[in-house]
């Protein structure tokens, strides 16, 4: 079972970065696709990015594309979400989360929250504009 703590939310203006870092512990880390959501309160949470195993295999959402990069270091147990470029309806609650499989490919489009098993807490990110 893996436990997962996000950090490195928090505000800033429209156009500026964060990195979001998610901080894994327990066992089989390297062998989960893991991934970030986000969630705005009153609305279904949705796919933001995700990454396999290896690191080698990356998807994102639209929305975020071109902006945001997921990255991970097996060696550190740590998966990580740099946002750049933001915007105002990037403001959320951002969760990182670990599949236990260890690819992200889904049978209907992108991931899915029920696809994942193992949650963080959220960290929240406000984008003024």
């Amino acid at each position: 079972q893996v436990q997962l703590v996000e950090s490195g939310g928090g505000s800033v203006q429209a156009g500026e970065s964060l990195r979001l870092s998610c901080a894994a512990s327990g066992r089989t880390f390297s062998s989960n696709a893991m991934g970030w959501f986000r969630q705005v309160q009153g609305k279904e949470r949705e796919f933001v990015a995700v990454i396999d195993w290896s690191g080698s295999n990356t998807d994102y959402s639209d929305s975020v594309k071109g902006r945001f990069t997921i990255s991970r270091d097996n060696a550190r147990n740590t998966v990580d979400l740099q946002m750049s470029s933001l915007k105002s309806e990037d403001t959320a609650v951002y969760y990182c989360a670990a599949r236990n499989a260890p690819l992200y490919y889904s049978a209907t489009g992108h991931p899915q929250p029920d696809e994942y098993s193992v949650w963080g807490q959220g960290t929240q990110v406000t984008v003024s504009s």
